[in-house]
């Protein structure tokens, strides 16, 4: 029936759950339904979308690690040249190794072939290539989950409570 967003008690992203275990959140009164959709489980009980925990749960920081399946993530599949989408991807450094660029959020993006060849050894200046975003470092592992449930305008009411999205 649907995914739903559970905010912390100062409003931030928490997690991803269930739509059952969010009416069980509220059922037992340790969250308050701030957003909701039109289908009901019972006469005058609407499907919760967004949830907002009662009680502020501290969250240790968890570092996302610099993998190539992250990079692809972050730049939704896309050659941030081009806006190549496809499986065929590389991933570019924006400052060239050999020019003592370093493996970092900042400096690694998804290309395709065709424009990764034609960047070659120089900066995307140099090459009179202009990047779509620029790359950074992402929020937390998920704020990926996040910008998965929002692409295709699901889950729409999630974006106000969403930095970035």
């Amino acid at each position: 029936m649907g995914k739903v967003l559970v905010l912390n008690a100062s409003y931030e992203p928490l997690n991803i759950t269930s739509w059952r275990r969010a009416v069980v959140l509220l059922i037992k009164g340790k969250a308050e339904q701030l957003e909701h959709n039109e289908r009901l489980i019972y006469s005058n009980f609407p499907i919760p979308s967004v949830i907002r925990l009662r009680q502020y749960i501290r969250i240790p920081y968890k570092e996302i690690p610099l993998t190539r399946r992250n990079i692809l993530e972050r730049d939704r599949h896309t050659c941030q040249y081009c806006n190549y989408r496809g499986e065929q991807l590389t991933l570019d450094h924006i400052i060239p190794r050999s020019r003592g660029g370093r493996e970092t959020w900042e400096n690694l993006v998804a290309a395709c072939v065709r424009c990764n060849v034609k960047k070659g050894n120089r900066t995307p200046r140099e090459a009179n290539m202009i990047l779509h975003c620029t790359p950074r470092r992402p929020y937390s592992s998920l704020h990926f989950e996040l910008v998965k449930y929002t692409r295709e305008n699901l889950n729409h009411e999630w974006r106000k409570y969403v930095i970035g999205i």
